[in-house]
């Protein structure tokens, strides 16, 4: 199932967020070979998750992290802005209505079709978050790798700037979730959407609301 769940109620998903910030060190220290900061739990984390971002996590079913993604909103520090202004042409991304999503990452331990279904929810969860705050775009810096990914699920996004060639190739992009992507992501991870709501309701507390009718590609 996906989680929202901010830093600071983290505490309460031990065995999540022990295995989400072991994945991240795996994923970007280790598999990507990223300059990033490794403490004596294993655990993966930078300045931004000390501002009390939101994870979007998709929880395998042991328990474990499966997937997630870390937002904050631009009217804050953002990564996009501390560090990849260059990418931008100097512009600093900040409005209410757009969040920064950063560091997408997909446990090791899932393969093959669990790793596609963790990366679906992910977008999915994205969606949900960007339908729940009525935002209307996403920013993002994003590698090589993950273009394929990107259009895989529909989910391309508009690119502001970038530098550099095929796997080395950084971009910043803004995404949008449109209606015509719902019934593809929804299809890949075999649910409806009303269950999709039932999982932000369980996160944020209330009622599910009525799933709207999505219109297909």
């Amino acid at each position: 199932m996906l989680r929202y769940v901010y830093a600071h109620d983290l505490a309460r998903f031990p065995r999540l967020a022990d295995t989400m910030f072991r994945d991240r060190a795996e994923q970007f220290r280790t598999r990507l070979g990223w300059d990033v900061s490794v403490d004596a739990r294993g655990w993966e984390q930078d300045d931004y998750d000390a501002l009390d971002p939101l994870y979007v996590i998709w929880e395998a079913p042991d328990g474990t992290h499966g997937g997630s993604m870390r937002f904050l909103p631009t009217i804050g520090r953002t990564m996009v802005n501390d560090h990849f202004a260059h990418l931008t042409g100097g512009v600093r991304i900040e409005s209410p209505l757009i969040w920064e999503c950063t560091r997408f990452c997909i446990s090791p331990r899932a393969e093959g079709p669990a790793a596609r279904k963790a990366a679906a929810a992910l977008v999915l969860g994205a969606g949900e978050m960007m339908a729940r705050a009525a935002l209307e775009h996403f920013v993002g810096v994003f590698d090589g790798r993950m273009e394929r990914i990107y259009r895989l699920y529909g989910v391309e996004p508009d690119v502001i700037g970038a530098a550099g060639f095929g796997a080395e190739r950084i971009g910043v992009g803004l995404w949008e979730m449109k209606p015509e992507a719902w019934p593809k992501i929804l299809g890949r991870l075999g649910i409806d959407r009303a269950t999709s709501l039932r999982w932000v309701a369980q996160s944020f507390g209330g009622a599910a609301a009525p799933a709207p009718e999505l219109k297909s590609a």
